[in-house]
């Protein structure tokens, strides 16, 4: 079971209280928080971390995300820097980003070659995940062409376009033919793309849904024809910034 918490969305105590009455060994368990925005800096990452662990009591995080490249990049080296720490201490079994850009990401691939410089190959820390808006109006070719080289797990959030698509022409075909609903659909084509889709939903029977999406596959053509060519977030998009 994977939770996905962020210190700005106020959650983490609520989900760890909830992984301790739900009787699920911790080690079944994948929690995520990240940093946020206004924690950027290696001082206040470090406090923001501290701060997890007081708000869960959990023993460690298992992944840690800096939330988006905000904030400039002394304050982003300095945030990595951080959670690597955090990661050598135990605290953190893994480490990666959110909302990233290329540009972003090659900033940050020569901070760890040059921690490596100064303290040894393996310890600059490794971006095991990236956490981004995905869906076939916003597939993110660089990105994802950047990540999957270096063997980086992509997580897609916001995998249904918060419902908006659901009545895309392109969609209706694949529904009648599957017969599965147009998020089902959406959450096929973010598996076969490769990625971990992060459905939202607080309805039971949507979440039941969500995961209902293994009895079926999306074809070929299927996949071409998603490939919409449009750039249109549904969200916030960071990976844009060039502070």
């Amino acid at each position: 079971m994977s939770i996905d918490s962020a210190r700005v969305y106020r959650n983490e105590g609520p989900c760890a209280e909830a992984i301790k009455k739900s009787g699920i060994p911790r080690s079944e368990i994948f929690f995520t928080s990240k940093v946020p925005p206004r924690s950027m800096g290696y001082e206040q990452t470090k406090s923001a971390i501290k701060s997890s662990f007081g708000q869960t009591g959990l023993d460690y995080i298992d992944l840690y995300l800096i939330h988006c490249p905000y904030g400039g990049k002394e304050a982003r080296q300095g945030t990595w820097r951080a959670l690597v720490e955090a990661q050598r201490a135990g605290q953190i079994r893994s480490i990666g980003v959110s909302n990233y850009g290329v540009h972003h990401l090659d900033e940050l691939e020569s901070c760890i070659k040059l921690l490596e410089a100064q303290h040894g190959k393996g310890n600059g820390g490794e971006i095991s995940v990236g956490q981004w808006e995905l869906h076939p109006w916003l597939a993110r070719p660089d990105i994802v062409d950047w990540c999957q080289k270096r063997g980086v797990v992509i997580q897609a959030y916001c995998p249904i376009v918060r419902g908006q698509r659901f009545g895309e022409p392109v969609l209706q075909p694949m529904v009648k033919n599957y017969n599965k609903t147009p998020a089902q659909i959406l959450l096929r084509w973010s598996l076969q793309k490769g990625f971990v889709p992060l459905p939202k939903s607080v309805t039971l029977s949507r979440i039941e849904e969500n995961a209902d999406i293994y009895d079926f596959e999306l074809t070929d053509e299927d996949m071409k024809l998603l490939q919409t060519g449009e750039y249109a977030p549904c969200s916030w998009d960071p990976t844009t910034s060039h502070d």
